[in-house]
């Protein structure tokens, strides 16, 4: 049988929020006119390089659950 976490107040909002700082700090760099490409693996296909945040927003997956819901 699966182990369910369950998580309350304080320490759940701050799982989720290191969710929320990870993917920030990813997707910022990707913003502006000085902005940087960022280099996508894919278990298929080539790697794709892209500077379009909402491209890597949508490609980030947390192996924390909570994490992942703040992303």
């Amino acid at each position: 049988m699966a182990v369910k976490n369950i998580y309350f107040d304080t320490e759940a909002r701050r799982r989720m929020l290191r969710g929320v700082d990870i993917l920030a700090d990813t997707v910022k760099v990707t913003l502006g006119p000085k902005g940087r490409n960022v280099l996508l693996d894919k278990p298929y296909g080539a790697p794709r390089v892209t500077k379009d945040g909402v491209t890597v927003a949508k490609e980030i997956e947390l192996t924390d659950r909570f994490e992942n819901m703040g992303a």
